[in-house]
């Protein structure tokens, strides 16, 4: 089912609100989650970052069979049942008091968020119309954000009082905040599902080799996210002269450029071909931001070093919007129309990767080797836009070749 002309608006405005429900909920629980599990909760950082990566690592596994099933019995009424079991799942951690039950109650929560964000990623499909999907998906990224900055300043309230009922007071917020995102997709139209096809494997995209190496690539690119939350405030406070301020200033730069520009640059694109292109020139501009980035660690003077650092910023938010669009397109564009769920749940792979292996690894090469990790980081990101192009190529022609074959 695809929106009819009169239903595109309303229903591009459900699905950002869902967005911006529970992104909020979602910023205030980020902001000062991990202080209620390591003050209150009395569980060691240690504990907490096992913890937090099992629970995504495991949370990217359930991705892919989470929208499998939404592909045969609906987008629409999986999304639901997501955000419930999401809502539920915040309320488990207030509850926890041994690592154990945390890393338990972090795979529930993971596997929650992932096989939702999958799920909307199918009913967005569903609903707009090829020439719409991108589009819209950028809206929603923009409405995340501002969710996300709204959020973290509610976090930072509790963070100021720094109390029990305060964090809690959070947990109920963002629990909250995804009975909302429940609601709002309810309101949705209804999606049609349709039957296996005969011998098909029940997780075909695991056998699709050109979209494995397009998610792969896509993984790479996304290492951008740890770099902005942790590689840069660690490059920041240890290597340059910058006041420590510049860490929130970066980050409201990037958080409002998003939130302003990025449904405008989603809006150039054309066809999948213009999204391979999107995503070589954002591996240009990432590697820019990474040699302005390794560049402010010469400036002796603390403004000369501010400066340098947000030429980096505003350098890599373009990348990064770029990249966001292209690659939305891409995920989009090479899924077959009656498996969006289980492929968007694969293709959403990359983020749990990225925040999974990305802040281990970004300040081991950054922090650790200095300007030649940053020329290495940036070489990685320049490669992998410039993959991007021949994978995608060759995504196409093995779509053209299985469709010939069945025909």
């Amino acid at each position: 089912m695809t929106l009819t002309s009169d239903r595109p608006a309303r229903t591009g405005r459900l699905l950002a609100a869902a967005q911006l429900a529970g992104s909020l909920g979602d910023g205030a629980f980020l902001t000062c989650s991990v202080l209620f599990f390591t003050r209150i909760a009395g569980l060691t950082p240690a504990q907490v970052g096992l913890g937090l990566t099992l629970g995504w690592a495991v949370g990217s596994v359930a991705g892919m069979p989470l929208g499998h099933l939404a592909d045969r019995h609906g987008a629409r009424g999986a999304a639901v049942l997501l955000a419930l079991a999401t809502s539920a799942s915040i309320l488990v951690f207030p509850l926890v008091r041994t690592p154990l039950l945390f890393a338990v109650a972090a795979c529930l929560y993971g596997s929650c968020q992932t096989g939702l964000a999958a799920v909307r990623q199918a009913l967005l499909a569903a609903l707009a119309d090829p020439d719409r999907r991108t589009r819209i998906r950028a809206q929603l990224q923009s409405a995340g954000n501002a969710g996300l900055a709204v959020g973290a300043g509610l976090g930072g309230l509790a963070l100021s009082a720094d109390t029990a009922p305060a964090y809690l007071t959070v947990f109920v917020l963002d629990a909250l905040s995804f009975l909302v995102t429940a609601a709002l997709v309810l309101a949705l139209p209804a999606v049609t599902t349709s039957a296996p096809r005969t011998g098909e494997p029940k997780l075909a995209v695991l056998r699709d080799r050109p979209y494995a190496l397009v998610t792969l690539l896509n993984a790479v690119l996304l290492l951008r996210m740890p770099l902005l939350s942790v590689a840069i405030p660690l490059w920041i406070v240890e290597r340059t002269a910058a006041p420590g301020w510049t860490v929130s200033a970066l980050f409201v730069l990037n958080t409002v450029v998003v939130v302003l520009l990025q449904v405008r640059v989603a809006g150039r694109l054309a066809s999948i071909g213009s999204a391979a292109k999107m995503v070589r020139r954002a591996g240009v501009l990432l590697f820019a931001s990474c040699v302005a980035f390794a560049l402010s660690a010469f400036g002796t003077s603390p403004w000369t070093a501010f400066a340098v650092l947000v030429v980096g910023a505003v350098v890599q938010v373009f990348g990064e919007m770029l990249q966001s669009a292209g690659t939305w397109e891409i995920g989009f564009a090479l899924a077959p129309a009656d498996q969006q769920g289980q492929y968007q749940g694969f293709f959403g792979t990359g983020v749990s990767v990225a925040r999974a292996v990305g802040p281990v690894l970004l300040s081991t090469v950054v922090i650790g080797w200095g300007l030649p990790g940053w020329l290495l980081l940036g070489a990685i990101f320049l490669a992998a836009g410039w993959a991007m192009g021949p994978a995608v190529r060759w995504a196409r022609t093995s779509a053209g070749t299985a469709s010939a074959a069945v025909c």
